[in-house]
């Protein structure tokens, strides 16, 4: 799993690739911890590489969205395709996320 950082005014994109899982979910978090610390609580996560996400996967990105809430922050999920959004509908968390097709509109999102 690789992630990328880049900003966008003051939204944090995480490009995510590969597959996240038990052994690499922990870096999600670490990475969001260390955007806190930044106050930068505004992060907007793209899955559009990801080809594989399990329970711990899902787990680091609730975590994360729960710590950036504490500080009025906010996490959006963008491109969310085939079977990792099978893994959001099945555990019903499409509801829980905020997910968006497009980059602009999880930016605009966060001024609203």
């Amino acid at each position: 799993m690789d992630i990328t950082t880049r900003s966008k005014g003051d939204v944090v994109l995480l490009d995510i690739s590969g597959e996240i899982d038990l052994y690499n979910a922990p870096e999600i978090k670490d990475v969001i911890s260390k955007l806190i610390e930044e106050r930068k609580y505004n992060v907007v996560i793209n899955l559009e590489k990801v080809s594989y996400i399990d329970s711990s996967g899902i787990g680091a990105l609730i975590s994360s969205l729960s710590n950036l809430k504490k500080y009025q922050g906010g996490l959006k999920i963008i491109n969310v395709f085939a079977s990792v959004r099978k893994v959001f509908e099945l555990t019903k968390l499409t509801s829980f996320f905020e997910i968006f097709d497009s980059e602009e509109d999880a930016i605009n999102s966060f001024s609203g």
